[in-house]
């Protein structure tokens, strides 16, 4: 991850290439849950809702949607981003 470009700068960035998506917003909301477990020190970058769209998504589950989502974001997850809220759109 770059550390000049903000987490939801580079996960935008990386759902947007991966998943080929037609809509994308990513919300950072870890100052919402300051004080709960996973959360970070700094209130940013742990917490994370994405509202997606992507022709990958025509014709799968909401189970495998979610699991694309999941699988391109696996390196963020590994280096700390707590949670992940998901609205396919």
């Amino acid at each position: 991850m770059n550390a000049s470009t903000s987490i939801a700068d580079q996960i935008h960035a990386r759902l947007a290439a991966t998943l080929q998506t037609t809509a994308l917003q990513v919300i950072d909301e870890s100052h919402l849950h300051a004080g709960h477990v996973g959360a970070s020190a700094s209130g940013v970058g742990s917490h994370f809702r994405v509202r997606i769209a992507s022709p990958l998504f025509t014709s799968v589950s909401r189970v495998q949607r979610h699991r694309l989502v999941y699988d391109a974001l696996q390196d963020f997850i590994d280096q700390g981003l707590h949670a992940l809220a998901i609205e396919v759109l």
